[in-house]
């Protein structure tokens, strides 16, 4: 019996730690990453429009940093597109090459999301991204209300995005 009880508490207890170093990790990844109200974002979309993020007020809006050569964003590109779909999107591709680079890779993997190409990293260092992907969820009035730097999930984001027209 103190034999199945000592199991149960070496579970639990590794359990506990597992989670306080998953927070620190979190904790350190997201240690640069503004907050408050969202700093502008300027330039030409891959499809030569002009955005500013401006643009997007009125409505919650995901703001997502990504780049071709991480094997994280991946796996959340499908996400991005079927939420660009229902929501406000832009995504920044972080040091990926050429327009025309970016253009190849988006039709390859049949992805329509808008993209932003920040190629030296300056829009990333205005939002203190370190490393992608990272999304920041924006409100109505431009504050962001939630920053995930690593893996997110679709539903994970779609339930920040809600969470967002509360604000």
């Amino acid at each position: 019996m103190i034999s199945k009880k000592r199991k149960i508490l070496k579970i639990i207890r590794d359990g506990v730690i597992l989670i306080i170093i998953l927070v620190a990790i979190r904790a350190y990844m997201q240690r640069d990453a503004i907050d408050g109200l969202a700093p502008d974002l300027k330039g030409s979309l891959l499809s030569g429009q002009e955005i500013t993020l401006a643009q997007l007020q009125g409505k919650p809006a995901l703001v997502h940093f990504w780049a071709t050569w991480c094997g994280i964003c991946r796996f959340e590109q499908d996400s991005i597109n079927d939420i660009a779909k229902d929501h406000q999107v832009l995504s920044i591709a972080m040091s990926s090459g050429e327009p025309s680079e970016l253009l190849a890779y988006m039709r390859e993997n049949g992805l329509a999301f808008p993209v932003l190409p920040d190629p030296n990293g300056e829009l990333s260092k205005t939002y203190g991204v370190r490393g992608v992907p990272a999304s920041f969820i924006i409100d109505q009035q431009g504050q962001i209300r939630f920053t995930e730097v690593g893996y997110t999930s679709e539903w994970g984001l779609r339930f920040r995005l809600w969470l967002a027209t509360f604000y």
